[in-house]
């Protein structure tokens, strides 16, 4: 479709037209953008005798939001309704808008016009926002080549489109495998010990594809509960091989799918960046742009953390062995049977299971609880808004509003897991905050979820872990949304290091065991009842339950990450030149030695990260690497330590709400005022000082996790 003018990626007059976009609107649309914003850009270089903000800086960050906000929808709905033609025509421009990115940060002409304007005399004036725009933007011109000559500029750029194209299809690969896998019950005796929620949600999926039983799937919503409930230890075998060998050499899909080759190039290709760049490894080039000071610093704080966490996670394995031999005569447990005895023993420990806690925790309740715990805090009112286009019939539309009736963000939400919707949890952006002529263009944002679908008549009804879930990316929502910077780069989420944006959103997961927050949040679906007191402080009781177990495996996934990206050892093992992936349906047999050694090599480093800092061991045929996206294909590669880093300074920041109280509104506005508006413009570390008033302990995680001395 090549008709510009009646092409909606294009209008951008408003919100998304997701009912009018197809698949043969993407290229001509992004084909036309870039053309346009290259010659915009060769006009601005050739007029632009003196640099400055107004006439150049501006310019081109209207530019690169006007590309921002065409491509939005488009990687949205790639990841929600995701089909063969979108995903080709997805597939077709990450080339083109990674060459575009790297030749903007290449451009010897722009890199010496952006430091013009921060020689100005006049650059002492500039809101700090712009200063740390341009601040920004030098950084990242050096980090993507402008000082390099003119063959490396073209391999870096090469490198950058490649990696582009390979963590795609990473991610394409384990949601197809994802997708892939289902099975069939047609004994309801298969299933016992699932509770009635998990049945009647199978029966359904059953019912949609017009067969009769119950189908189990990969997706977590089917996956969860045949691993802590299903007494059939065959079945949970059988789901848990099928997971853990996504995208893989091996499972029921041996080869079909397999990252290994992809993986082995990226991880070169990253590494080769670094080189370029004059980094030892990727992982210092990664930390050039985060919070932490050193890959020393985030290794030390890992590797300390593990010390403070393994004693205990090892006596919580051993109580665990314990029970199980004990109760059910088991003289050793596998890794598919950690869950389902860990959830007997919680059971019996504390009389309490997620489940119980399930009928209190309906979708609308939920929602307009948490809404009500945002007006608390903050003084803001959230309300669904109708008439507005929508992907789905799950989806729906909401708009924040402050005591002033001014409207502050807009968001979509889109909760149910379903076939072709990219798996896990996330906040996204649709339109950043600018300030422009016409006055403000409110944020929007995407928030994304798997949840448990309404099954028959009844509302969805949420696990506790659910709820904290969504409150995760409410959090990061809330980050985007409620930021008054007037200027893109540095507005909401965007040009916030990268360990320092989950402060928001683990913050947000603290209301989620509080008992004034849990009133306005939780009522039984059929009673209306609150959550009864007994059953609160048994969730409460059962809180840290194998907490140090979680920290643990936290911790593996971290370091895991960080020597991946640094150490010699893989180095020897990786080669841009991988040997090609197994032909559908075989394993190992007819691939080249390189591959088979770069399995083994990345196997032998996780086995080693697991014995220094684990104390669950997985199978040999566990290929968790295989679909381990955040770092293969999100923005989490030698940064997944983030979630911890993130973690100590939410915990702290929280703790001044324990002291203060857990709806104390001056509280709630001073983390308002100087975290969640102030977007990117300062640096995380100034921000937290500014809140609590000094620097982060990690005293509070500690305490929270049950791990304080």
């Amino acid at each position: 479709m090549n008709d510009l003018a009646v092409n909606p990626l294009l209008d951008l007059a408003g919100l998304p037209r997701f009912s009018a976009i197809r698949a043969e609107h993407v290229e001509p649309a992004v084909d036309a953008t870039l053309a346009a914003n290259r010659a915009a850009i060769e006009r601005l270089l050739a007029e632009a005798r003196e640099p400055a903000w107004d006439g150049f800086v501006q310019p081109l960050e209207d530019m690169n939001e006007r590309l921002g906000r065409l491509w939005s929808p488009v990687s949205h709905l790639n990841a929600v309704m995701n089909n063969d033609a979108l995903r080709a025509a997805y597939n077709n421009c990450l080339p083109k808008l990674s060459d575009y990115g790297t030749e903007l940060k290449q451009d010897e002409r722009l890199y010496r016009a952006y430091k013009a304007v921060a020689a100005r005399p006049d650059f002492v004036d500039l809101a700090p926002a712009q200063k740390k725009v341009i601040e920004n933007i030098l950084r990242d011109f050096r980090l993507s080549g402008a000082e390099l000559n003119a063959a490396d500029k073209k391999r870096f750029k090469d490198i950058e489109q490649e990696l582009s194209t390979l963590q795609s299809k990473f991610e394409e690969n384990v949601l197809d495998a994802t997708n892939a896998w289902e099975l069939f019950i047609t004994d309801e005796q298969g299933l016992a010990g699932l509770p009635e929620s998990a049945r009647a949600a199978a029966r359904q999926a059953a019912e949609r594809d017009g067969k009769s039983g119950w189908k189990l799937t990969l997706h977590m919503p089917s996956f969860l509960p045949v691993m802590m409930y299903a007494d059939n230890r065959e079945l949970r075998r059988q789901i848990y091989e099928a997971s853990a060998t996504r995208a893989s050499e091996l499972g029921p899909h041996a080869g079909r799918w397999d990252n290994s080759a992809g993986m082995q190039k990226i991880l070169a290709l990253r590494a080769e960046k670094a080189k370029l760049l004059g980094f030892a490894n990727f992982a210092a080039l990664s930390i050039a742009t985060k919070m932490a000071e050193s890959t020393d610093e985030v290794f030390t704080f890992l590797r300390d953390l593990a010390a403070r966490s393994r004693p205990a996670a090892q006596k919580e394995l051993a109580e665990l062995r314990a029970f199980a031999a004990e109760r059910f005569g088991m003289t050793s447990i596998e890794a598919w049977d950690i869950p389902y005895y860990s959830e007997k023993l919680r059971q019996e420990r504390y009389d309490f299971s997620e489940e119980d806690l399930r009928p209190y925790f309906p979708e609308p309740q939920v929602v307009g609880g948490m809404f009500d715990v945002v007006r608390r805090l903050y003084g803001l009112e959230i309300h669904e808004v109708q008439g507005v286009e929508l992907w789905h019939p799950d989806a729906h539309f909401y708009e924040i509003r402050d005591a002033g009736g001014q409207v502050r963000g807009r968001f979509y939400m889109d909760l149910y897991a379903r076939p072709h919707k990219r798996g896990g949890a996330w906040m996204d952006d649709c339109m950043s905050r600018k300030r422009d002529a016409q006055g403000v263009q409110v944020p929007v944002a995407y928030l994304t979820c798997n949840f448990s679908a309404p099954v028959g008549d009844k509302p969805a009804l949420f696990t506790h872990d659910e709820v904290t879930t969504l409150f995760h990316e409410f959090g990061h929502g809330l980050h985007h949304m409620l930021t008054l910077v007037d200027y893109t780069s540095v507005a909401g989420i965007n040009g916030v290091e990268w360990d320092a944006v989950e402060l928001p959103s683990q913050f947000m997961e603290n209301w989620c065991w509080e008992r004034q927050a849990l009133d306005v949040l939780a009522r039984h679906h059929e009673t209306g009842a609150p959550l009864p007191e007994e059953l609160y402080r048994k969730m409460i009781a059962a809180r840290n339950f194998q907490s140090a177990m979680q920290m643990v495996r936290q911790i593996e996934f971290s370091l895991f990450d960080m020597r991946l990206h640094s150490d010699d050892l893989m180095k020897s093992r990786i080669s841009a030149h991988g040997s090609p992936p197994s032909p559908p349906g075989r394993g190992n047999e007819g691939e080249g030695n390189e591959l088979k050694d770069f399995r083994l090599a990345i196997q032998g480093l996780l086995d080693e990260v697991r014995q220094e800092v684990s104390v669950v061991f997985p199978p040999g045929f566990n290929r968790f690497p295989n679909s381990f996206g955040h770092i293969f294909a999100g923005g989490y590669a030698a940064g997944y330590y983030s979630y911890k880093w993130a973690e100590v300074l939410s915990a702290d920041a929280f703790s001044k709400f324990e002291e203060n109280g857990v709806f104390h509104r001056q509280t709630g506005e001073e983390f308002l005022h100087n975290i969640l508006e102030q977007g990117g413009a300062y640096e995380p570390m100034e921000l937290f000082v500014r809140f609590r008033g000094r620097k982060p302990k990690i005293d509070a995680l500690l305490r929270h996790s049950g791990l304080a001395a």
